[in-house]
C-alpha cells in the first residue's frame, strides 16, 4: 500500500519517491542484510554454544548480542513485507513481530554498551577486574537488559494493531477534518482510539528509541573506549596499536550506522506537529527509509567487529567448517554413491528386461 501523510495545504499525499526507494531497498538491500546477518550471527551462536568451552563475560554478552541480531534479521523480512504490501498474518503475528523487533533493537544496542564496559573494567580497572568480572554477573546483567528491553517495548506490543486503514478506525495526528482514506488492504501499524493518546505515543516511542537505544549506548561506548585508548597508549605493548585501531573502528562503525538515522528521527519527532508540504514529507520519509537501512547493516557487522577478529574465534570458525566438511563426506558422499549405484543397476536391469519400455519398443520395431 502507498504511504499517506496529511497536509494542511494538500490533504492526503502519496509518498511516491519514498515508495520507489522502499521498493528497491526492501527487495534487494534488506535481502542481503538478512542473509549476511543470518549466516554471521548463526556462526557466532554455534561457536559459543558448542565449540568454546571456557567463556568470559564478553563471550556471554556476544552470545546474547548474536541472539538479538539473529532474531532481528528473522523478523526483518516480515516487517519489510508489511511496508511494501499488505499484512496477511493477523493481529497476533503483527504484535509479536513488531514487539520482538523493538526488543531485539534495544537489547542488541545495550549489550554492545555492556561489552564496552566489560572491556573498560578488564583493561583500565585491571586490579578490580577479578572481583567485578564473573559469569554469574554477566548472566544477571543480560537478563536485566532483556527484561528492560521488553518493558520499553510495551507500547509497541500494545498499540500496534492489524486493521484496514480508514477514517473510522485510525487517528491521523494532523487531520482536523478527518478526510477518508479508502483501502482494501490490511496493515500492521500504530492504532489509537483518541487523539491525545496518539500524540503522546507518537512522541514517546521515537524519543525513547533515540535516548535509550542510541545516545545511552553511544555515551557509554565513548567514555569506556576513550579510557581504554588512553590506557593502551601508555602501555608498552607491541599489540597496542592494533587494539587501538580496532577500538576506533568499533566506535566509528556504530556512529556511522546509527547517527544519521537517529538524527533524522529526532528531527521528525521534534517537527512532528508542524505544517509540512507533501514534498517535504515525502523527502523526510525517503531519508528515514534509506538511513534506517544503514542502521540495519550493523547487525551484519557485529559478528565481524566483535567475534571474527579474535584468533580463538577464527580457529573455532575453521573447526565448524571442517566438521561440516567431514559430516558431508560421511553422510552425503555415501548417499550419492548409493544413488548412483542404484541408478546404474536400474539402468542395467531395464536394458536386459524384455518387459521394460525399451524392450517393448525394440520388439515392436521388429
Amino acid at each position: 500500500p502507498f504511504c499517506f501523510y496529511f497536509s494542511y495545504y494538500d490533504g492526503f499525499c502519496l509518498y511516491h519517491n519514498n515508495q520507489s526507494v522502499a521498493d528497491v531497498i526492501g527487495l534487494y538491500v534488506h535481502s542481503i542484510i538478512c542473509i549476511l546477518g543470518l549466516v554471521g550471527n548463526s556462526l557466532v551462536i554455534v561457536t559459543y554454544a558448542f565449540y568454546k568451552r571456557t567463556k568470559s563475560m564478553t563471550d556471554i554478552y556476544l552470545f546474547n548480542v548474536a541472539i538479538a541480531d539473529l532474531l532481528f534479521v528473522l523478523a526483518l523480512p516480515f516487517i519489510v513485507y508489511n511496508e511494501l504490501w499488505s499484512w496477511p498474518m493477523g493481529q497476533v503475528a503483527c504484535k509479536l513481530l513488531r514487539g520482538s523487533y523493538s526488543v531485539n533493537l534495544y537489547s542488541g544496542l545495550l549489550l554492545l554498551a555492556c561489552i564496552s564496559t566489560d572491556r573498560y573494567i578488564a583493561i583500565v580497572q585491571a586490579r578490580r577486574s577479578f572481583r567485578l568480572r564473573s559469569l554469574s554477573y554477566s548472566r544477571i546483567i543480560c537478563a536485566i537488559i532483556w527484561i528492560f528491553a521488553i518493558l520499553v517495548s510495551v507500547p509497541t506490543f500494545y498499540f500496534y494493531d492489524w486493521y484496514e486503514p480508514s477514517h473510522t478506525n485510525s487517528i491521523m495526528l494532523n487531520d482536523d477534518n478527518q478526510s477518508e482514506i479508502l483501502s482494501s488492504e490490511y496493515v500492521c501499524e500504530f492504532k489509537f482510539e483518541d487523539r491525545d493518546t496518539a500524540m503522546a505515543v507518537k512522541v514517546a516511542v521515537p524519543s525513547t528509541q533515540i535516548s535509550v537505544g542510541f545516545f545511552l549506548p553511544l555515551f557509554i561506548m565513548i567514555f569506556c573506549y576513550s579510557a581504554i585508548i588512553d590506557t593502551l597508549l601508555k602501555a608498552k605493548n607491541l599489540q597496542r596499536h592494533r587494539a587501538v585501531r580496532l577500538v576506533l573502528v568499533v566506535v566509528a562503525v556504530f556512529i556511522i550506522c546509527h547517527l544519521p538515522y537517529n538524527m533524522v528521527l529526532l528531527y521528525d519527532t521534534v517537527t512532528m506537529f508542524q505544517q509540512r508540504t507533501c514534498e517535504e514529507a515525502d523527502m523526510l520519509e525517503m531519508a528515514k527509509s534509506a538511513l534506517q537501512t544503514i542502521a540495519y547493516m550493523h547487525c551484519c557487522l557485529n559478528p565481524v567487529l566483535y567475534a571474527f577478529v579474535g584468533v580463538n574465534f577464527r580457529n573455532h570458525f575453521r573447526r565448524i567448517f571442517t566438521d561440516l566438511w567431514c559430516l558431508g563426506k560421511k553422510y552425503i558422499a555415501p548417499r550419492l554413491s548409493r544413488v548412483t549405484s542404484d541408478f546404474y543397476m536400474s539402468s542395467t536391469r531395464r536394458s536386459m528386461d524384455p518387459l521394460s519400455d525399451s524392450g517393448d519398443w525394440s520388439v515392436s520395431l521388429h
